[in-house]
């Protein structure tokens, strides 16, 4: 943490953080994190990121919640750096802030490859809740093409703008046609999203659902009611209590519903509902969460919501 502090400092008084763009950035499909991709790279069809398939060069690029930061940097700065050698450590200025830059090189299938890791997290209000690394490996063969010069002047580019909801909703495996009144608060990199209703993201304070697809479920209709309170089980809820556990129908597909009520944060009593609908060996799971004194009202609109989904 201090290390990062002194480096935020060096960089306001090196106007660093609001000096020009060095380069227009390209922002992969979802992320908050852009650069001027060098050389022959495009925007990756396979990962999060640039690529030269030709050349086998690459550039991945992680986005994360800021709290992830401190264990980034706790493995950069690990003394022992099994698969890199001649690594080096340094502080490394680019378009939105300044980060770590680590360097080093490996030997894969008897190819050295040459790496490079940015590691940053956010400054200031715009692009909040961040943590980046940015991973670029340059085989030997292409060094030519893609040499230290230009690959700094790629790192010395990258950008962060906020979050794009729009193309982040896009990639989900499923579309909402319905919000009844909510607004989306976030898209999750899982595959989810959570909806909020209120003036703030405070979902302590304020209804809202959180929707998510995943694999794993049942094929088996007498296991699928187990598998729906298992899910609930793992909620974070305290003296949950299960008022109703059944199976139905939902937009023409398996589903099951339970209904439960719980206690909130700030002493608010609660209820909620989560339907899981079945599709093969694939779920939907949709929850929606009140304040017991809202739930009529709520209910309704968090089923119009559920039935406004489609998978694409």
């Amino acid at each position: 943490m201090r290390r990062r502090l002194i480096l935020f400092l060096f960089a306001a008084c090196a106007g660093l953080l609001s000096g020009p763009v060095l380069a227009e950035p390209v922002f992969p499909p979802g992320l908050r994190i852009g650069l001027e991709p060098p050389g022959d790279m495009t925007v990756s069809k396979r990962f999060a990121g640039f690529e030269d398939f030709d050349r086998k060069a690459a550039i991945t690029i992680i986005d994360l919640p800021a709290r992830a930061y401190q264990d980034i940097e706790r493995s950069a700065f690990a003394q022992n750096q099994k698969s890199l050698s001649n690594v080096k450590r340094e502080s490394f200025p680019f378009a939105s802030g300044i980060g770590i830059l680590v360097t080093g090189a490996s030997v894969e299938n008897g190819v050295t490859v040459h790496k490079w890791f940015l590691m940053a997290t956010t400054i200031g209000e715009k692009v909040r809740d961040l943590a980046m690394l940015v991973n670029v490996q340059i085989p030997e063969t292409a060094r030519k093409v893609y040499s230290d010069a230009v690959i700094r002047k790629a790192l010395a580019s990258v950008s962060f703008r906020p979050a794009p909801i729009q193309e982040r909703l896009g990639m989900l495996p499923f579309e909402l046609n319905e919000l009844s009144g909510f607004r989306v608060m976030q898209v999750l990199p899982t595959g989810g999203v959570i909806l909020v209703e209120g003036p703030d993201d405070d979902i302590t304070r304020h209804p809202y659902m959180i929707i998510s697809a995943d694999a794993g479920a049942p094929s088996n209709t007498d296991d699928r009611g187990r598998f729906a309170r298992n899910l609930l089980a793992s909620a974070p809820l305290i003296n949950l209590r299960i008022q109703l556990a059944e199976p139905m129908r939902i937009t023409g597909s398996p589903g099951f519903e339970i209904r439960a009520q719980a206690e909130g944060p700030h002493n608010i009593s609660i209820a909620m509902v989560q339907w899981t609908r079945f599709t093969g060996n694939g779920y939907l799971r949709i929850i929606g969460v009140a304040a017991k004194d809202k739930w009529d009202e709520m209910f309704t609109r968090f089923r119009a919501v559920r039935d406004g989904i489609a998978f694409r």
